[in-house]
């Protein structure tokens, strides 16, 4: 929902900007790189700390390079051989560092100075049946089949942590915080589980 929703307002949004890097020579595999390595000191230095709302903010600041790479890899100005496959692979790949990284440093916070132990449980259950959710994806496709359904997409699951991490940093009650991802992680399952039944039902075809 908010891919479908949100791509067109932030594509005007930041065009100007990936233009503008283009033009200095930047490319968009430095923007993702870049982008990834910034949220992913953010989640694991800020977090731990118990920054949660200043960590929120820088993690939300460079989470919006995994658009401006987009943009730029679209713009007509890129000049470049690249058919667009390696692009795709390295922003994937970083996707799943950046998001690791978030639900890491949530964790490790809530195992440590923050002294609950069930949103560290609860955190690093999203980490797992988010990974399988993109995993089940990439490996339906690889094998030739169509698995892009599910309620939990990377996006909302990513709005949500960061938005009620950053709000738990501004004093929201922690176990707001807890039900969140107890949410997000069966949401999670629930994904998989219809990618897997999807999968199933074209490989009988």
């Amino acid at each position: 929902m908010l891919n479908r929703h949100a791509r067109e307002f932030f594509t005007k949004l930041f065009t100007p900007l990936a233009k503008w890097l283009l033009i200095r020579g930047v490319t968009p595999d430095t923007v993702t790189v870049v982008g990834t390595f910034g949220s992913v000191l953010g989640a694991l230095i800020l977090y731990p700390m118990g920054h949660l709302f200043w960590g929120t903010v820088v993690i939300t600041a460079f989470i919006f390079s995994d658009v401006v790479d987009g943009i730029m890899a679209r713009l007509p100005e890129r000049k470049t051989t690249n058919d667009g496959r390696w692009g795709n692979f390295l922003d994937s790949t970083m996707d799943r560092l950046g998001d690791g990284a978030i639900f890491t440093g949530v964790a490790i916070w809530f195992f440590t100075g923050g002294h609950n132990l069930a949103i560290g449980i609860a955190a690093l259950t999203c980490l797992i049946s988010g990974s399988l959710v993109s995993y089940a994806r990439a490996k339906a496709e690889a094998l030739g089949f169509d698995a892009n359904v599910g309620i939990a997409e990377r996006a909302e699951r990513l709005v949500a942590t960061l938005v009620f991490t950053g709000l738990t940093g501004l004093g929201l009650n922690e176990w707001v915080l807890f039900g969140v991802l107890v949410l997000l992680a069966l949401a999670s399952v629930v994904t998989v589980l219809q990618r897997v039944w999807k999968v199933r039902t074209q490989a009988l075809v």
